[in-house]
């Protein structure tokens, strides 16, 4: 039989996939790029936004009509919401949660009477197959405790759980044989982290990867402030393999919206931890980056409250920010609530915020102007030029080479081009000559 399979929204939900992905293809898939010719076809959905929830009622219509005989699963946060469920019913033909993704070969045995091989009960045991040769995400854990009152995932993956340390550090220890060059420790809360048997927890966890053998970046996320400790502060500032490189949500800079939303902190707290974080990276070469997420528009916020997140947004000056616009979540405490900013209030207080963090970002961005900074090179854009990202994540253009040579735009199915010049998947030294707010421009070192 053959398989597709659509992600759709987070990191987890990517990593999710490739475990997904290697599991059928264990038992005898194969991979097919086109969705309207392949047996099955796997939806690994977010709830986090409308869109995003649009977009599989769209894909359920468009699968169903022109591949009328595969059969439709849908996994993620969506997999078992009543509402999704009722209104694609005659649509789809199994609803997976995600921690019972080792079940779905006996579930499609029971549709096409076909016999298959079950035995992996924890999904997150199953090795990958990785979508990309040098960058991977590892999941640490899974779910969520925290149930902040606009959010679906605590309902959609279930409490926390996390893996042993153990087993972490074995996937990382054989993606650094394979040469992977970046290493990303994902959860939805990371820094809740609690190996149940030796105790460790994120702090230590990151140690240990930092202090394995060979020339790699770390990353890790998402993380929640009320987790942020001093000892994960201190790791933060200490491992040298980790990157420059902190998303911290904020959500909102009014200590009533951040009531309501459950976030178990507020505004000063917030701004006490990013003051921490800032001063115990003062011993590394590079400013560390600061990123979050914000909501706009959650029920009950007024005009006077949203300044307060303005007035945040200036004092912390961060580099990037996912702005949304509040939209409720069926089976959310919010969505009970009375969504009482209008859309236009909503996009206007979207649009402040993204003016507002132009000129942050560009403030943050110039202190790369003329600096040689390493950059991990990850894909090529359609006029073949390389892009990749700093250890602070920025996103870098690599126009060319510092001594002039115009070899680095490769134009597609150019077979002459010479394989050194492949910096594909390659930590390089790259020249910035021009800032922008949302990207750099530089130029390949010798």
């Amino acid at each position: 039989m053959t398989y597709h399979i659509i992600t759709i929204g987070c990191q987890m939900n990517i990593s999710d996939s490739e475990r997904l992905a290697a599991f059928l293809e264990q038992e005898g898939f194969k991979s097919l790029p086109n969705q309207n010719k392949a047996n099955v076809v796997v939806i690994n959905t977010c709830g986090v936004k409308q869109g995003a929830e649009d977009r599989v009622y769209g894909l359920v219509n468009v699968i169903r009509l022109r591949n009328p005989k595969s059969i439709i699963v849908i996994t993620g946060c969506l997999s078992e919401r009543p509402d999704v469920q009722r209104r694609l019913k005659t649509k789809v033909d199994i609803w997976l949660k995600t921690a019972d993704m080792a079940t779905l070969l006996d579930r499609i045995r029971k549709i096409d009477k076909t016999k298959f091989r079950v035995e992996l009960k924890d999904y997150l045991k199953i090795k990958p197959k990785y979508n990309s040769a040098f960058s991977a995400f590892v999941p640490i854990g899974n779910g969520c405790n925290n149930f902040c009152s606009y959010c679906v995932v605590p309902y959609a993956r279930g409490r926390e759980t996390y893996r042993p340390a153990k087993e972490i550090m074995a996937e990382v220890k054989t993606l650094l044989k394979k040469g992977y060059k970046e290493i990303n420790l994902i959860a939805q809360n990371v820094n809740s982290y609690r190996d149940l048997k030796s105790g460790l927890d994120f702090a230590d966890l990151l140690k240990m990867v930092n202090d394995l053998p060979g020339n790699f970046w770390l990353r890790f996320s998402t993380s929640h402030p009320k987790d942020m400790t001093d000892k994960l502060i201190k790791a933060i500032g200490t491992c040298q393999k980790l990157c420059e490189h902190i998303h911290l949500p904020i959500q909102s800079g009014s200590d009533e919206i951040l009531k309501r939303m459950n976030r178990s902190y507020n505004s000063n707290r917030y701004r006490q931890l990013i003051k921490k974080i800032r001063l115990q990276n003062k011993y590394k070469k590079i400013p560390i980056a600061i990123t979050t997420d914000i909501i706009v528009g959650f029920p009950g916020e007024t005009k006077k409250q949203f300044k307060e997140t303005v007035k945040l947004f200036k004092e912390i000056s961060f580099d990037l920010a996912y702005i949304s616009r509040y939209s409720p979540r069926y089976g959310t405490l919010s969505f009970k609530m009375k969504d009482n900013v209008s859309e236009e209030e909503k996009k206007k207080r979207d649009q402040e915020l993204q003016l507002l963090l132009r000129k942050t970002a560009l403030a943050d961005n110039l202190w790369y102007q003329d600096k040689i900074i390493d950059v991990l090179v990850d894909h090529k854009d359609r006029q073949g030029i390389y892009l990749g990202k700093s250890r602070t994540f920025k996103t870098i253009k690599i126009m060319g080479s510092e001594s002039g040579k115009d070899d680095l735009k490769v134009k597609k199915n150019n077979s002459d081009v010479k394989k050194q010049n492949n910096i594909l998947g390659q930590i390089v030294k790259v020249k910035i000559v021009r800032v922008r707010d949302f990207g750099l421009e530089g130029l390949l070192m010798a």
